[in-house]
């Protein structure tokens, strides 16, 4: 069998890693095998968190989306449910932007489910 020595690919398999441990701290951005470790862990934080950034988003939204309703005299739940029955079709991103940026409209969307909760 013959020798292979790879010496220009192995190279750039240590530059690229290096790369992506720049600024890790200590041995993680200068030693190969802890270098492998630490982008290794990275890798699965930043995986796992692009799926949890959406939750936390979410969970965020519908917090902005019960404190502005319980400004209006409705729980969370009541809000949404008087959503549905009114045929709105605004999701809770843009509910949320409503309460936060322009609280008027939001009040005014809120009347508007009282007196659809209200009719049954």
């Amino acid at each position: 069998m013959p020798r292979v020595k790879r010496g220009t690919v192995r190279r750039a398999q240590r530059k690229k890693l290096t790369k992506l441990t720049k600024g890790f701290f200590l041995k993680k951005s200068k030693l190969y095998k802890f270098m492998k470790e630490a982008a290794d862990r990275a890798g699965r934080f930043a995986y796992r968190d692009r799926r949890r950034k959406k939750r936390d988003f979410r969970r965020l939204w519908i917090v902005r989306i019960g404190a502005a309703a319980r400004q209006n005299e409705l729980t969370y739940s009541q809000f949404i449910h008087g959503i549905k029955k009114l045929g709105v079709e605004l999701d809770r991103k843009a509910l949320a932007e409503m309460a936060a940026l322009d609280l008027p409209a939001f009040a005014e969307l809120a009347t508007r489910v009282k007196t659809a909760l209200k009719a049954g």
